[in-house]
């Protein structure tokens, strides 16, 4: 029994350093993120299934044997040290994944992973590592540059994080969106995966819905905002077509967001004009009050209200003008900047509207920039994004 318990954590741990070895070998795979969770989950089940078999041998309660005692069983104060230095000096993407791959060695080092990662965001938010870090607030001093692809054929929409100034590097996968008409409405299902964009897939994390006019969106997220939230009621807001799946998988979907674009009846000159409400998730300076727990109610949420900067009116160029520091090249009405006019994770709850937040732009036939910072998540600015798409004749 202990032979082939010894057996199977070598297979264990030759797994995880190949991996490992492979990452700093393909630093360009899109889905390293996604293929790390399915590696984690594939050994978490051979670890429980080698201590099942344990415990029935009499040696209930052994976690590792063999080869793999020297990693499984490092002391916790060696094992964080070790992290915490992979994590201090792999501060930017290809090169975190080496931490990424610090997670797949074993369920200990996973745990321990994870902690740190935790422990460093709180100093210095905004570090893309797994796939919950698109959830959470970006870094505030300076933005997180971003590339999003259109593909016209297939309706569909790539987000990446640039990993050069260059715009046509491609950069590292992030999430991806695809468009669809679904009766009088739009909808982008957005997803981990490029290949698999549906809500029922396990990469599913959110999506964005129109009216009729293509003038007012809701952002829906997949996973609740908060313990107390609850999913939205509307039959066309649900994932699946039964009440409960699984108590650990939401049937619903949860409201987290409003985008809407003001009419331009009188068809005066201008930019469109927009304003966002959003939800934002709870920065690491500002921690959620225990009061703040009904989405329903913004004076009792953290929420942000954000607005498009006015651009001005160039008179030799003869267009509207804005300073997006070289990071769009192409006119287009897509393009706009963001401010908070309202910011609860600022003291006072009153936004710096000359700060940007978000800024979106055209750089290519199907290329596009987007740069966001707290508090705005990367799935939260990647979804406003989405919104500018299509044309909306009662607000241009």
């Amino acid at each position: 029994m202990s032979f082939r318990r010894s057996f199977l954590s070598r297979r264990i741990i030759h797994r995880s350093f190949a991996l490992s070895k492979s990452c700093k070998e393909e630093s360009k795979s899109p889905d390293i993120i996604t293929s790390i969770c399915n590696v984690n989950n594939e050994t978490r089940e051979e670890e429980e299934n080698a201590d099942c078999r344990g415990g029935s041998g009499g040696h209930g309660g052994v976690g590792c044997s063999g080869e793999s005692e020297s990693w499984a069983g490092m002391l916790p104060e060696l094992l964080g040290e070790i992290i915490q230095r992979v994590e201090a000096s792999e501060d930017k993407w290809p090169h975190r994944q080496n931490v990424v791959a610090c997670g797949c060695v074993c369920k200990r080092w996973r745990e321990a992973t994870r902690e740190v990662v935790d422990m460093a965001s709180l100093h210095h938010p905004g570090k893309i590592t797994f796939p919950s870090s698109l959830k959470q607030p970006g870094p505030q001093d300076s933005p997180i540059q971003c590339l999003i692809k259109r593909d016209k054929k297939n309706a569909t929409f790539y987000l990446y994080l640039a990993l050069s100034p260059s715009f046509t590097d491609k950069g590292k996968f992030l999430l991806a969106a695809r468009r669809s008409r679904n009766g009088a409405h739009t909808e982008y299902i957005i997803s981990l995966d490029a290949d698999d964009l549906s809500q029922g897939s396990k990469a599913y994390v959110g999506k964005l819905r129109s009216d009729f006019l293509g003038t007012n969106f809701k952002i829906y997220d997949s996973q609740p905002p908060h313990s107390e939230a609850k999913p939205s009621s509307s039959k066309a807001c649900r994932r699946f077509a039964s009440k409960q799946i699984s108590p650990q998988v939401p049937a619903g979907n949860f409201e987290i967001g409003h985008v809407s674009y003001k009419f331009n009846l009188l068809k005066s000159r201008g930019p469109r004009r927009m304003v966002c409400l959003l939800t934002t998730p709870f920065s690491h300076q500002t921690p959620p009050d225990k009061h703040q727990t009904d989405l329903t109610k913004p004076e009792t949420s953290q929420y942000t209200v954000l607005k498009n900067k006015a651009p001005r009116w160039h008179e030799h160029l003869e267009c509207w003008c804005l300073n997006f520091h070289g990071r769009v090249t192409v006119a287009s009405v897509k393009n706009f900047q963001l401010a908070a006019t309202i910011d609860q994770s600022k003291p006072g709850g009153k936004g710096d509207e000359e700060t940007v937040l978000l800024q979106f732009g055209k750089v290519g036939d199907d290329t596009f920039t987007m740069d966001y910072r707290q508090p705005l998540s990367a799935f939260q600015a990647f979804a406003i994004c989405l919104t500018s798409f299509g044309t909306k004749l009662a607000c241009e």
